[in-house]
């Protein structure tokens, strides 16, 4: 399930525990919801409720921190690129059909991880069914250096290039992947709950209540939604941004 899909089943529950407490209110005896019975339930909320928040905190720092770590991946992804790109260049006219083929794979990279930005270009693989940034290691590989300082070129690209393969293999394992302990988060949906049903219980059941109660609901499945939107950077509505590997893609070749 999706991040909407989730946070829009969380907010059915919690409020659905406001509404539950309503309920409730209206055949319990009068003693149970009585002043007396209030205090010492709200005593016991007090506690829950802290609990939450310290959750709800740790969980979103969890998630902004994974997201600010990919998006650091990324810039450097785009500063090897272009670093990768003009060693090359530096290299010789040799390595032409190299650094084309190095646009390639960076091009097939957006269009496979973000579909919507729309560069135009295929997705393709090398004639024996490699991946093009491998191929780009293999003609690395082939070159023959004529001196001293396209053999400490060579030696850099490829190190470079080695780089570049493992960020893509993390970035394949990245996708789809969440990092959010889901235990975490059903405990919390829980607690969630359990607060909004001791609201219901001691609310009285009008309009301005309800509709009150209504927006924390909305408020709190909305944390809930962006905490598992942050937590999958490379889907959903809140997404790592391609703007380091489309930047890397324009200055190649200069």
């Amino acid at each position: 399930m999706n991040a909407l899909t989730i946070s829009l089943i969380a907010f059915a529950c919690i409020f659905g525990g406001t509404l539950l407490g309503m309920f409730l209110r209206t055949i319990l005896p009068d003693h149970h919801v009585s002043d007396d019975s209030k205090g010492a339930v709200m005593l016991g909320i007090g506690m829950i409720a802290t609990m939450a928040a310290l959750v709800l905190g740790l969980l979103i720092a969890s998630a902004k921190g994974n997201f600010d770590t990919m998006s650091s991946e990324l810039r450097q992804a785009g500063s090897r690129i272009i670093l990768l790109d003009r060693l090359m260049a530096q290299y010789g006219p040799e390595t032409k059909a190299t650094r084309d083929l190095l646009h390639l794979s960076i091009a097939q990279t957006i269009t496979r991880v973000w579909p919507e930005d729309n560069i135009g270009q295929a997705i393709t693989e090398s004639a024996d069914g490699k991946i093009v940034l491998e191929t780009v290691q293999e003609q690395l590989q082939q070159l023959s250096p004529r001196n001293d300082a396209q053999r400490w070129l060579q030696s850099q690209a490829l190190q470079v290039s080695v780089e570049l393969a493992e960020g893509r293999w993390l970035l394949i394992e990245q996708i789809g992947q969440r990092t959010l302990p889901m235990p975490f988060f059903v405990m919390l949906v829980l607690w969630l709950i359990i607060i909004f049903t001791c609201f219901g219980l001691f609310s009285p059941s009008n309009g301005t209540v309800i509709i009150v109660l209504l927006v924390c609901a909305l408020s709190a499945a909305g944390a809930l939604f962006l905490i598992l939107e942050l937590d999958t950077p490379y889907q959903g509505l809140i997404k790592v941004s391609s703007a380091p590997l489309r930047t890397a893609l324009a200055n190649l070749g200069k």
